[in-house]
C-alpha cells in the first residue's frame, strides 16, 4: 500500500512540476492579450484580463493603469482613481498615471493638489515634459476664472 501511496505522490508532483511552467507562462500573456482587446477597444474583455493579469501578479502596475484608462473611457470616476493610485503606489515614476491624475484633480479644482503633482511630474516626466506647459497653462487659467 505504501509503495502505490508513493508511486501516486510521485505522479502528482511531476504533473504538478510540468504544469507550472505552462501555468507560468499563460499568466504572462494576460496582459498582451488584454492590451491587444484594449487596443481594439474591447473594453469589457480586456478589463476582465487586465484584473486576471492582477490576481496573479499583484504588483503589475502597467496593469492597474490600463484599467485605470478603461474606467475612465466609462466614466467610473472612483474605479479610475483607485487604480491611477495604484500604479502609484507600485510605480512611482509612472508619468502616464501622475499625468491623468493630474487632469482628474484639475478638472476639481483642486488646485493644491495639482501643484504638487505638478512637482513631482516636472521631476519624473521624459516623453511627457511638454505637458507641463499644459498643465501650468490649465492652472493659470482656472485661477484667473476664480480671481474674475
Amino acid at each position: 500500500m505504501y509503495k502505490k501511496f508513493m508511486k501516486i505522490k510521485n505522479y502528482l508532483f511531476v504533473l504538478l512540476i510540468s504544469i507550472l511552467p505552462f501555468s507560468a507562462a499563460a499568466n504572462e500573456n494576460f496582459f498582451e492579450e488584454a492590451r491587444k482587446l484594449f487596443d481594439n477597444k474591447d473594453y469589457e474583455n480586456s478589463k476582465f484580463l487586465f484584473q486576471r493579469n492582477i490576481v496573479f501578479n499583484p504588483k503589475d502596475a502597467k496593469s492597474y493603469l490600463y484599467l485605470a484608462k478603461i474606467f475612465q473611457v466609462e466614466e467610473n470616476n472612483s474605479e479610475l482613481e483607485k487604480n491611477l493610485d495604484t500604479a502609484l503606489l507600485l510605480e512611482p515614476d509612472n508619468e502616464i498615471a501622475m499625468y491623468m491624475l493630474i487632469d482628474i484633480e484639475l478638472k476639481k479644482s483642486n488646485f493644491t493638489k495639482v501643484k504638487e503633482l505638478n512637482k513631482k511630474f516636472k521631476l519624473i516626466c521624459s516623453s511627457l515634459c511638454p505637458k507641463i506647459s499644459l498643465i501650468n497653462e490649465r492652472l493659470k487659467n482656472f485661477q484667473e476664472k476664480n480671481d474674475s
